[in-house]
């Protein structure tokens, strides 16, 4: 699915999309390399990529058909997408850390069987004891996580990178990067993240000042 977007006038979609277009060196990540942005873009209306569309965004619509076995339709919605030669790069942004804590999943029966079935692949893959329960507080997050598992499971060299923007003032965004530290941290306590677990390297978190996009 493709979603069109309006120019954002605050908050993450502000500065997520002037970041990309006008200063996406705040974007970088030095082990990397180079980031060829995909979205969002203005020539594109905005627009951000969910389900089989985020895969033919990124070159890969090779893997549809497992993604839909994997998860049911109206799946994560990326704030954006990049390219790094061979490496892709799915981006979650938030300005404000109420956004970080998402509602309950609300999906279908059918649906929430699909998705726990798959939250406890990921898991046992990472070392999370199986009563914790993924589909509550931080679903957006969790459902991120199990994506970045997935593709990287499926033999793509996968990143998720969260943009968590300081300086916000508009949306009473947090003006140090230890406040948003702790949100993640609490976020992985109630999920049951271990320290340190087979995706952590390919998880990356910065903190861009928005007073550099002004």
């Amino acid at each position: 699915m493709r979603v069109e977007q309006p120019e954002g006038s605050r908050g993450s979609l502000k500065w997520i999309q002037r970041a990309v277009e006008t200063r996406p060196e705040v974007l970088a990540l030095p082990d990397l390399g180079p980031i060829n942005w995909v979205s969002p873009l203005r020539n594109d209306a905005f627009a951000e990529y969910r389900d089989g569309a985020f895969l033919r965004r990124l070159n890969l619509s090779w893997l549809e058909n497992e993604l839909t076995e994997f998860w049911p339709r109206r799946g994560p919605q990326w704030d954006a997408l990049g390219l790094a030669g061979d490496k892709i790069v799915l981006v979650e942004a938030k300005a404000r850390v109420p956004e970080f804590v998402s509602p309950a999943c609300q999906a279908s029966e059918s649906s929430l069987l699909k998705i726990t079935t798959s939250f406890d692949r990921v898991k046992d893959a990472l070392g999370v004891e199986s009563h914790f329960d993924w589909t509550q507080r931080y679903y957006q997050y969790a459902n991120r996580i199990a994506h970045l598992w997935w593709l990287r499971h499926s033999g793509v060299d996968a990143h998720l990178l969260f943009v968590d923007f300081l300086n916000a003032k508009e949306v009473a965004g947090p003006s140090d990067l230890e406040t948003w530290q702790s949100a993640y941290t609490a976020a992985d306590l109630q999920l049951g993240l271990p320290g340190n677990h087979p995706l952590s390297a390919f998880m990356h978190h910065i903190y861009p000042d928005v007073a550099l996009l002004e």
